[in-house]
């Protein structure tokens, strides 16, 4: 009589793969935090997503469903979602003294294909700083690292140039126009621009350091 056969090893699936995990990720002088509950700050963070929503720029570009407390509350509650079942990792941008300076994020697009798009906004006082470069180069590198995305894709309105300009210092080249691709926030549709980066693809000249220069400081 033989002996049983050990069952085969488990394997992941390219989804089980593809999960972003919690982090907190330390540019140095900048801080990229999973938005979530934060206990004692919270109020401070829902007044400033209400601030963040009367920008007339992220208004018009990147309108947030958070005109007051209740909207916010609802908004961080589906971003605390997303990182729960690791399909959607939302960083609040932090300066060194903890105020909100942003947003970026990665989500799945086609989870199962690595196929995933990044947005970011940052407050006037931010802007002109290089934040949302560095915090949109940090996440694109943590989430092809970490979570194995393959693709990322940036889609943003043919009138937003600096969106543009930062999409190229990324690493994220230009692919095509989407004609009346989306509805923005003046109410109407916009054409966009499609910028999309590869795993595969190396980094820009001069940004390979900033986009690497962070430290994954919590995880779990």
């Amino acid at each position: 009589m033989t002996a049983a056969s050990a069952p085969p090893p488990a394997t992941q699936s390219p989804v089980d793969r593809r999960t972003f995990v919690r982090a907190t990720l330390d540019l140095g002088d900048v801080l990229l935090r999973p938005w979530g509950p934060w206990g004692a700050e919270r109020e401070e963070v829902l007044d400033g997503l209400v601030s963040a929503a009367a920008d007339p720029l992220i208004a018009l570009w990147n309108p947030l469903a958070t005109a007051d407390r209740a909207a916010a509350t609802a908004w961080l509650d589906a971003r605390d979602q997303g990182w729960e079942r690791g399909v959607g990792a939302a960083f609040a941008v932090l300066a060194a003294d903890g105020a909100l300076l942003g947003s970026v994020s990665v989500r799945w697009v086609d989870r199962a294909d690595g196929l995933a798009m990044t947005g970011y906004w940052t407050l006037p006082e931010a802007r002109g700083r290089r934040v949302a470069t560095r915090a949109t180069a940090a996440a694109t590198a943590w989430a092809f690292a970490t979570a194995g995305a393959r693709r990322i894709e940036i889609a943003h309105a043919v009138g937003n140039e600096p969106s543009c300009r930062l999409a190229l210092r990324c690493g994220y080249p230009a692919e095509g126009t989407l004609r009346d691709s989306h509805l923005f926030g003046d109410g109407a549709y916009h054409d966009e621009h499609l910028h999309a980066r590869l795993a595969a693809d190396p980094e820009p000249a001069g940004l390979a350091v900033e986009a690497t220069a962070y430290t994954a400081v919590t995880s779990g």
